[in-house]
């Protein structure tokens, strides 16, 4: 709800995170937090499958160009992340048509009602179901090139413990600060991926179209 936002202006906008959730809850009830949840649900297990076979497919690749292992596992992990978005990315349409829906739960279509819906208007193309693509190219690309690159290479350099808690603790503590650092690079495709994929400003006028354009218009509005 918050990437779709347009700045201050935004008559519908939310004052704060705390605000966010208590419109939410007065207006659309508890299932309003659970809008849109059941695409990302279906996309889960191709989507997992799809990022790790890819990403050891195209690490076996790279092995022949004999890369620098750190720079290997970058750009494998950049690939697997192109390869997801290319999947994930209709899941990602409909969800966002649900999530920016404000009516009730109960009042809102179903996810294959809101899919057949989008089909029938606007398409397969990238005005229907694979609307915003680029953007999610490169959300999904930027994320797991800078999480494979950043987990693989510090992990091979911060020694094994034996003990197997600290072990635990030492991948636990790389995955986090792997996944943190890769959501801060990679939001700002993930709000021009909103952006496109939401309710345009003006109904019938498409302000968002294209991935950089539109960073390029949330830089020059928002900041």
């Amino acid at each position: 709800r918050f990437q779709i936002q347009r700045g201050k202006t935004d008559p519908t906008g939310y004052k704060s995170l705390g605000d966010c959730f208590r419109t939410i809850f007065q207006r659309e009830g508890l299932l309003g937090f659970y809008k849109g949840i059941f695409p990302p649900i279906l996309a889960e297990t191709p989507k997992r499958a799809v990022k790790f076979f890819t990403f050891e497919q195209y690490k076996k690749l790279l092995g022949y160009a004999s890369l620098p292992p750190g720079l290997a596992f970058a750009v494998a992990g950049l690939g697997s992340g192109l390869t997801e978005a290319v999947v994930v990315n209709p899941f990602e349409v409909v969800k966002v048509t649900l999530q920016t829906n404000r009516n009730a739960f109960t009042e809102q279509p179903s996810s294959f009602i809101q899919a057949r819906q989008i089909i029938k208007t606007d398409g397969l193309g990238f005005q229907g179901l694979n609307k915003g693509l680029t953007a999610t190219l490169g959300r999904h690309g930027v994320f797991n090139m800078v999480y494979f690159g950043f987990y693989f290479n510090v992990k091979n350099i911060l020694p094994v413990n034996k003990d197997p808690n600290l072990e635990f603790l030492r991948k636990f503590g790389i995955g986090l600060v792997s996944g943190t650092i890769a959501s801060i690079i990679n939001i700002p495709f993930d709000v021009a991926k909103s952006r496109i994929q939401g309710p345009q400003p003006v109904p019938g006028e498409i302000k968002y179209r294209t991935c950089f354009k539109t960073m390029a218009t949330v830089y020059k509005e928002e900041g």
